[in-house]
């Protein structure tokens, strides 16, 4: 999205919220509130320096309550430090998952297979971009089923390969560069539309 719209890119946030997936060895989340914490960070520093229009680009749907509220919280201390255009600035969260034509091809290669979690997009992209690190496994049952879930311990006695409603099986990298260009092409177009708007 970067280079298609020649915007600065930021420093990425490599951890988030990932709570409910600790019950998985080798897992790393932040608290949300501490995500808060550093997406405030993020934004106070940036807007001292003079950027007023945030556009986040997420890949992980634990993300999006505490980014929400990040933004919010980001909002109000901005304003109380008197930060000069605090009240000009915008942020916005845009899942690349959530892309429209991202759904309609999920659905159109996947079917009822898609699910919520380890997805064959999500596998198909990981393929694409990194083809020398696919592994296949046997999945039983090969679709999982889906559930809510409430916590870590939950979450590992739901969904104890990390599935939920998925067949990951069906990725391919052909598949993982399709959903590259169509997330790319409607988040960058997302991104100018809310560079540009007032």
């Amino acid at each position: 999205v970067g280079d298609s719209t020649q915007a600065l890119v930021g420093p990425t946030i490599n951890v988030g919220m990932a709570l409910h997936h600790t019950a998985f060895p080798g897992s790393i989340s932040l608290r949300p509130s501490t995500l808060i914490l550093v997406v405030r960070d993020y934004l106070v520093s940036l807007t001292k320096a003079g950027f007023t229009k945030f556009f986040f680009i997420n890949g992980h749907g634990g993300n999006i309550a505490t980014l929400k509220a990040a933004f919010a919280e980001s909002y109000a201390v901005l304003s109380d430090l008197n930060v000069p255009n605090a009240d000009r600035v915008q942020c916005r969260l845009a899942n690349w998952f959530a892309c429209s034509s991202v759904q309609q091809l999920a659905r159109e290669l996947y079917g009822s297979q898609e699910g919520s979690h380890a997805t064959p997009s999500e596998v198909a992209l990981t393929q694409y971009v990194y083809p020398e690190a696919i592994k296949q496994a046997e999945l039983s049952p090969e679709v999982a089923a889906g559930h809510p879930i409430y916590g870590a311990a939950d979450f590992r006695q739901r969904y104890p390969d990390g599935r939920m409603g998925s067949n990951p099986n069906l990725a391919t990298p052909e598949h993982g560069k399709q959903f590259y260009e169509v997330a790319v092409k409607e988040l960058s177009n997302s991104y100018l539309q809310f560079l540009n708007a007032p």
